[in-house]
């Protein structure tokens, strides 16, 4: 125990020799802590169910028309260039399943988790760095309330049930202005936008959507709840630490986005079947 103990911290004194290392190491095992004691309030049934219902509220319902926006005109220009380039080839037929795929396996995730991280994300980091400057999360301990089951819990909760929700939306908006800028402004047969969706639109596009959006959720509500849980230094600290979020989520979203779709691809290879 004592020697697996001065190991660790013999790795933790050599990292202070790079800073940058230093500090990921710490930021990676913070979080991870952060995430630990969360599901274990769940698992204990820490749920205030009132905090849930209100974030549902603030981060579901408030996070639609940005989605909807987002997936409307990324279908509709996606679409548009799609077919200007397709159509010299004799393959505008082929705009909708094209169009249809990457909004559910690429498109449609990573852009709800972008939108919901600038939104939601920053106002979790925010609200929660706010309070912690002025010591209201000191005030939760002192009334025997810990903040993780106050705070986070409720978020982690409400932004895994909207998340993959919001992603439907997201792609169903998308396809839905597809078709009509494919059918309605450039001509293209409807009859063969919608079999050719219908063909190569399975359970397995839709389960990768969602997959993405689970875990783009995870990455959002953790990493925005651990800036703000962090945050020091008054107004200043606050709004860094509110920009370091957004920052952040959003690279690790493009990042974990790479691996996940590698590995499920492997699973759920596109195309016809």
């Amino acid at each position: 125990m004592n020697h697996s103990f001065s190991q660790r911290f013999q790795i933790l004194s050599s990292l202070e020799k790079f800073p940058l290392a230093h500090s990921f190491v710490i930021y990676v095992g913070q979080t991870a802590l952060l995430i630990v004691e969360t599901l274990q309030a769940i698992a204990a049934g820490r749920v205030r169910s009132r905090l849930v219902l209100q974030q549902l509220v603030d981060i579901g319902y408030g996070s639609q028309f940005v989605v909807i926006v987002t997936g409307a005109f990324t279908g509709a220009v996606f679409t548009a260039q799609t077919f200007y380039q397709f159509s010299t080839l004799g393959m505008s037929s082929a705009v909708g399943p094209v169009v249809a795929v990457s909004l559910f396996r690429e498109l449609g995730p990573v852009l709800t988790g972008l939108m919901v991280a600038g939104r939601v994300g920053a106002a979790m980091s925010a609200e929660i760095g706010t309070m912690k400057v002025t010591q209201q999360l000191d005030a939760l301990r002192a009334l025997a309330v810990s903040p993780i089951d106050y705070l986070v819990v409720p978020r982690a909760v409400a932004m895994l049930i909207s998340m993959p929700l919001l992603v439907c939306e997201c792609v169903f908006f998308g396809i839905l202005a597809s078709y009509f800028v494919a059918v309605k402004l450039l001509g293209v047969s409807s009859v063969y936008f919608s079999q050719n969706i219908w063909r190569f639109i399975d359970g397995h596009n839709i389960v990768m959507s969602l997959s993405k959006g689970f875990v783009f959720a995870i990455i959002v509500v953790f990493l925005s709840c651990q800036q703000g849980l962090t945050t020091r230094e008054g107004a200043v600290g606050v709004g860094r630490a509110t920009t370091e979020a957004v920052v952040i989520c959003s690279l690790c979203i493009l990042i974990a986005n790479f691996f996940l779709t590698m590995a499920l691809n492997m699973v759920f290879p596109a195309g016809l079947r």
